[in-house]
């Protein structure tokens, strides 16, 4: 079980992206896959923020265009949206002590590694390095998911 990030969302959804390829391979392959994956609501909601960013973005979608997308992938039957349980507040006060020199957008990150952690997920499918902090995740770069296979 794993959590993909938004940004493999992003390269997934952007053709124009180094990384489109492998990405869009990888999230083909999990919705239409019997493997269980995650997604967040933060990770869902900052896929929608920076997919329609006119500054990110030359052309950027529209927040429907963005929500179909979404859409489309957590119609897979292995998809599923992890939420905060009761435990969020004892595990992000467990994670701050991990990693206090958390702020600013670091917390976005530490966001999603609490509702990870709270479920139990082990890895995380990220191109983000920041996760790297957090030393309870398994992280995975996706451009090396095909190798590892």
């Amino acid at each position: 079980m794993f959590v993909v990030d938004t940004n493999v969302l992003l390269y997934a959804a952007d053709e124009s992206s180094k990384f489109h390829a492998p990405c869009r391979r990888l999230l083909e392959g999990l919705r239409t896959g019997p493997i269980p994956w995650f997604l967040t609501w933060g990770i869902s909601y900052e896929f929608l923020r920076v997919a329609t960013h006119p500054r990110v973005y030359p052309q950027p979608w529209s927040a429907s265009e963005a929500y179909a997308f979404l859409q489309a992938l957590l119609r897979s039957p292995s998809a599923c949206l992890l939420v905060p349980t009761v435990r969020h507040a004892e595990v992000l006060a467990a994670s701050l002590a991990d990693v206090p020199e958390a702020r600013g957008n670091l917390l976005r990150d530490l966001h999603i590694a609490v509702v990870v952690r709270e479920h139990g997920v082990s890895r995380l499918i990220t191109r983000e390095r920041d996760f790297y902090r957090f030393g309870y995740r398994d992280v995975v770069d996706p451009l090396w998911v095909e190798r590892l296979g």
